[in-house]
């Protein structure tokens, strides 16, 4: 069983995970992990299905305490997430996996402010619903273990967003690092905003290997992860091809 991951419509960390539930991922798996992470109840999490443009979608939502949205993240460095991925209910593969994501992540942001890899502070980069959607990103696709991983080019909005850095340009400074050093097929619309979050984006390098779709395939399952971004149609869609 091969994988293709059709990003016309961006990609983030929720989309992914929320695509590869919808595809057949173990659902079950993934609740293991998650309530094994040794985290003082700092989220909660929601998977549901949601209509986008009429068609039915998964929706992997993390949420995370108000009073926890100043506090949780902001001394975590990337040891300290690698601790949290090692203590993890997971399989090895499944941790090199999410190690692999979360370096490529933090060297964008070591890059694009200047800085020692194991002096950034993740910031929102590194808060606990990017950890939750890495891990559960890597469980879901070592539950599948497709033997061939494709990606289309990575479709991409424009404009500004404003975050914990203030106010950037998109693609944001650290999607910029990872689709340079990467080589990441990418492609601007017209669509206001982000579609491709350093999450997204350190996803599809960590499993990026330029090979083309073949000629011919036969479609097995097709997954739809919700985004929830407001622009025309914030769908991933994943394809597990034979």
């Amino acid at each position: 069983m091969n994988i293709y991951f059709e990003c016309k419509s961006g990609i983030s960390g929720d989309m992914s995970v929320a695509a590869l539930l919808d595809a057949g991922a173990d659902k079950e798996k993934l609740i293991k992990t998650l309530d094994s992470l040794k985290l003082n109840n700092e989220f909660s999490y929601e998977i549901t299905k949601v209509s986008i443009n009429s068609i039915q979608a998964s929706d992997f939502n993390v949420i995370i305490p108000s009073h926890n949205h100043h506090h949780h993240h902001e001394h975590r460095n990337l040891d300290d997430v690698i601790k949290i991925i090692n203590s993890a209910d997971m399989s090895n593969s499944a941790k090199e996996l999410a190690i692999k994501i979360f370096k490529i992540v933090a060297e964008a942001e070591a890059k694009v402010h200047g800085k020692n890899l194991s002096d950034v502070h993740f910031h929102e980069v590194g808060a606990i619903d990017s950890i939750a959607d890495i891990i559960s990103f890597s469980v879901l696709f070592d539950d599948l273990s497709p033997e061939k991983v494709y990606f289309s080019t990575l479709y991409e909005g424009q404009g500004f967003i404003e975050c914990a850095h203030g106010t950037l340009n998109v693609p944001v400074p650290a999607v910029c690092e990872i689709v340079s050093k990467y080589h990441l097929p990418i492609k601007i619309t017209d669509n206001e905003g982000e579609m491709i979050t350093p999450t997204g984006a350190a996803i599809a390098a960590s499993l990026y290997t330029a090979e083309n779709l073949p000629e011919q395939f036969t479609i097995e399952k097709i997954g739809y992860g919700a985004g929830k971004r407001k622009y025309k149609n914030p769908l991933l869609r994943v394809m597990l091809l034979k």
